[in-house]
């Protein structure tokens, strides 16, 4: 199990990344736009399609993620920072989601995308949001 921070951004992450590369000496190791994030990208609107829908940076010993948040979805003080939890079987994957699950409110059910053999969100009993990532088909 790995826990990575995850930060959603309004609209300028590419800038926030590249303020990292700068300040923290981050290394890009993955972008992907909403666009490029979907077998149709002809789906997402216009606005959205060149927002950063998900970033992998190293730096130094750690991982930071983070994305733009979708156009016209709410971002607050309070839920633009998450914890991403990645695992490597389907079936951890669905142990953690299930016991973060009590007392707390499910925001996108585990499920397979075409990112990740399961991967869902949840807010647990505290407030905090958890992206349950799944890194392999096991």
């Amino acid at each position: 199990m790995r826990l990575t921070p995850y930060l959603t951004i309004d609209g300028n992450a590419r800038e926030a990344i590249q303020f990292y590369e700068e300040t923290l000496e981050a290394k890009i190791l993955e972008i992907l736009t909403f666009a490029e994030m979907t077998d149709n990208p002809d789906s997402i609107p216009e606005g959205a399609k060149d927002r950063i829908a998900h970033a992998l940076l190293q730096i130094g010993e750690s991982e930071l993620m983070l994305s733009d948040s979708f156009p016209g979805a709410p971002l607050s003080r309070g839920n633009h920072i998450t914890v991403c939890i990645t695992l490597n079987s389907i079936g951890r994957s669905k142990q953690v989601f299930e016991a973060l699950q009590q007392g707390g409110q499910v925001k996108m059910a585990l499920q397979e995308t075409n990112f990740s053999p399961a991967f869902g969100e949840i807010t647990d009993k505290f407030g905090i949001t958890f992206l349950i990532y799944t890194d392999s088909q096991s």
